[in-house]
């Protein structure tokens, strides 16, 4: 009987297995595939597991690979091993909960994933960056129904690549603190933060009668509130093209040329509230842009647009230029802040984070993000 039908991925991609491959990430799924089972109560309390042979033979590697799996297996209480007897489920498993089982099978499916796009030869840089970007697409429509963990700060903005690294790094960083994001657009993000909805609000909207960022959109929504006003960083905006720049783009008076297609980003954003005002400035015609209606919640949605060729130019960050190795016009150095009440900071995790944001480290990590500027970072604006 085939036990473990995830063997078939290693058969289905067509690539041979190194050493190294199964030494990195074979023995981790086949134990992911045997653990999976075994809470799923497909394998029960004393059932046998397959001999190493007929393991090695199912998913087409090396004894030494399945035997390294089960003994990760018997490490984690799972199974246990005897001279004549093979390697069996113990009878008395380990009190797992909901939760914990929940995980597991989370485990499994991301483990799944990962070996197929190891094996096609994708670097961990790479799919980290894949998914990061997925995420960024699911936080735009997708609400999360289920409790957020403990220790939650819940953030809603401007999208921004720094914020979804956070996403991801936060509880390393903040001592086990957990960053819930969502990314309705800087006027979102202070709506949401004028409702008690959340706790941090990030924008980055221009005012053009006062040419500066943020404040007097956060007088006119959040009056008299006591809060602070902290730089994150400041961003490179400007227009991501094709390599090459074939359509020959400099500025956004190119945009109502024939032929050029854009996309542009949602209302409320800051990047639309800035393109707005400037080609008001300009005595730009907006009916003449060819997509202008054509709306894309992320940086990164622009980019891959314009790397698919789905468009011949949009408005955004460097960052997203660069992770596509598009070409960018820069237009201007914005400046996006996280906008903090006084009630936030009676949670430690937000007053920590405020600490981190001046700390040295955190400006290195932020300005390996190209485009991104630090001169500010950590900055803070007292409002009441």
């Amino acid at each position: 009987m085939d036990m473990f039908p995830d063997c078939h991925l290693a058969k289905r991609t067509g690539y041979p297995y190194t050493n190294e491959m199964e030494d990195a990430y074979l023995y981790q799924q086949i134990a992911s595939s045997v653990r999976k089972h075994i809470l799923d109560g497909k394998l029960k309390p004393g059932d046998r597991l397959p001999s190493l042979r007929e393991s090695s033979s199912q998913w087409n590697c090396t004894v030494a690979t399945v035997q390294r799996a089960y003994r990760e297996l018997a490490q984690q209480g799972l199974v246990t091993s005897r001279a004549g007897q093979g390697t069996r489920v113990v009878k008395s498993l380990p009190t797992q909960d909901q939760a914990t089982l929940r995980r597991a099978a989370l485990v499994h499916r991301a483990e799944t994933f990962l070996l197929e796009v190891f094996t096609a030869g994708h670097s961990p840089i790479e799919v980290e960056d894949a998914v990061r970007e997925a995420l960024d697409h699911w936080r735009t429509f997708v609400e999360v129904s289920t409790a957020p963990p403990p220790k939650t700060i819940r953030f809603s903005g401007s999208h921004d690549l720094i914020i979804t690294w956070l996403g991801s790094y936060f509880p390393e960083i903040i001592n086990g603190f957990h960053l819930n994001i969502e990314f309705p657009g800087s006027l979102g993000g202070l709506i949401a933060l004028a409702s008690g909805n959340v706790e941090i609000a990030g924008c980055h909207l221009w005012d053009q009668e006062s040419d500066t960022y943020n404040i007097p959109f956060i007088r006119r929504l959040l009056p008299g509130q006591k809060l602070a006003v902290q730089t994150l960083a400041g961003r490179h905006l400007g227009l991501i093209l094709p390599k090459g720049n074939p359509h020959q783009i400099e500025d956004l008076s190119d945009l109502v040329r024939p032929g050029i297609r854009f996309a542009n980003r949602q209302a409320g954003s800051g990047s639309r509230v800035w393109l707005d005002a400037k080609l008001q400035a300009l005595g730009i015609n907006r009916d003449q842009i060819i997509g202008y209606l054509d709306e894309r919640t992320t940086h990164l949605e622009i980019a891959k647009a314009v790397a698919e060729g789905e468009i011949s130019v949009g408005v955004g960050l460097e960052a997203a230029a660069n992770s596509y190795g598009l070409d960018f016009v820069p237009l201007v150095l914005e400046q996006y802040d996280l906008v903090i009440p006084q009630r936030s900071m009676e949670n430690p995790g937000i007053v920590l984070f405020m600490d981190w944001l001046t700390d040295p480290i955190a400006k290195r990590r932020i300005s390996s993000f190209p485009g991104y500027e630090t001169n500010r970072t950590g900055n803070i604006t007292w409002m009441t």
